[in-house]
């Protein structure tokens, strides 16, 4: 396969999520599970916007995996270009249900299995495989109607579906699709908002055919229109998200209350929230990528190198601490149930939000390296296996 050329603003957009990311995946492994993060009535301001900050990492992957298969385009005949992404998507369900199920429980036992974002992606990219073959109009307008009118199904529940709940939930309600006491298999990432996103991106990666002018106008209009859509249809709190805001006793919880929008499955306020700001961030990084943000660049050259190795450094680091804090090291390595995923916490094992960020800062600093030197050999090498990982 041809090497393509890259466009920096994509890139470092791709790096500050994964970034994002990994604080997300820290708090996973090191913080409190007891205490939802998002749970206005146990969370604290620091915990809430800590993990609201990375609502915005899966809509901007999505939505970029979306421009990157536009991008890829430009080398590719459609018909290559549907084998790639057919290939691809298959690639990425195998990591998620064997390789990232191993890094985030350290065994093959298979008991719990919670099925996340590469899942998702996976299915979103075979689905683009097909809708490529319709004309920008069509896939746009597939991709809206998933994002805007999926909320209006909420109160359809799996069991109307009879033998056929499983496929409900795949496609639209996070929960499990088979338990049979021994093993449990559950669906946290459905496919139909995501799909939507995807199929978006890819109509919105033919701005990058425009000239730059023209480009930035259309990103930062876009943008506006999806902010400004996000703040008038949450302040009506009638449709577009299954959790209604409230005033609270102070001004900084009503607006944790007024952004706090529903990411599982993404509501039509959680998209349009994260989106918007997601296009404004491209169109900014347009004209360059400011010096400080270039390690940010180095690591959206390799995203999902990145993922899949973060999953295990955090892990080991989580067996390292429960090594040195209580001398064992027995729940890192076993299946836990829902409510304690991905491992049942000893006692006290909760850390504090400002040694949560100090983990992630650790995480970030080992990572560097390998993603720069990764980095390295895609630019050398243009071998077709770089291209999947």
């Amino acid at each position: 396969m041809p090497a393509r050329a890259r466009v920096e603003s994509i890139d470092v957009a791709r790096g500050i999520i994964m970034i994002l990311m990994a604080l997300d995946h820290v708090h996973d492994f090191f913080g409190d599970l007891t205490s939802q993060p998002t749970n206005l009535d146990t969370t604290t301001a620091a915990l809430f916007f800590t993990r609201w900050i990375t609502h915005f990492c899966a809509p901007m992957f999505f939505l970029l995996t979306g421009v990157g298969a536009c991008l890829t385009r430009r080398r590719l005949h459609k018909a290559e270009l549907a084998r790639f992404l057919l290939s691809r998507g298959l690639w990425l369900i195998f990591l998620e249900l064997v390789v990232m199920r191993f890094a985030l429980q350290f065994n093959v036992d298979y008991q719990v299995t919670i099925i996340t974002v590469l899942w998702a992606l996976g299915w979103a990219m075979i689905v683009l495989a097909a809708l490529i073959w319709l004309p920008a109009w069509a896939i746009a307008g597939m991709g809206v109607a998933m994002i805007v009118g999926h909320n209006a199904l909420d109160g359809v529940a799996p069991f109307t579906f009879d033998r056929l709940a499983p496929l409900w939930t795949v496609l639209h309600v996070p929960g499990p699709i088979f338990d049979n006491g021994r093993s449990l298999v559950f669906v946290a990432y459905v496919l139909v908002p995501w799909v939507g996103v995807t199929a978006l991106g890819y109509v919105l990666g033919q701005v990058y055919r425009m000239d730059a002018a023209g480009r930035r106008a259309w990103l930062g209009w876009l943008g506006v229109g999806l902010c400004v859509a996000f703040v008038v249809v949450r302040l009506a709190n009638v449709y577009g998200d299954p959790r209604p805001w409230s005033t609270q006793t102070s001004v900084l919880w009503t607006v944790m209350s007024f952004i706090d929008t529903n990411k599982y499955p993404p509501s039509l306020l959680f998209l349009l929230m994260t989106l918007g700001p997601a296009l404004l961030l491209l169109r900014a990084f347009d004209r360059g990528v400011p010096g400080w943000l270039r390690p940010a660049l180095v690591i959206g050259k390799v995203p999902l190198f990145f993922y899949v190795l973060h999953f295990f450094l955090i892990h080991l680091l989580a067996v390292a601490a429960s090594w040195w804090r209580y001398g064992r090291v027995s729940e890192m390595f076993e299946s836990p149930d829902l409510a304690h995923f991905p491992f049942s916490q000893p006692s006290g094992w909760g850390a504090s939000v400002p040694v949560l960020y100090l983990i992630w800062l650790a995480v970030l600093v080992l990572m560097f390296p390998l993603c720069r030197w990764y980095a390295g050999v895609k630019r050398r090498r243009t071998d077709w296996w770089l291209s999947y990982l």
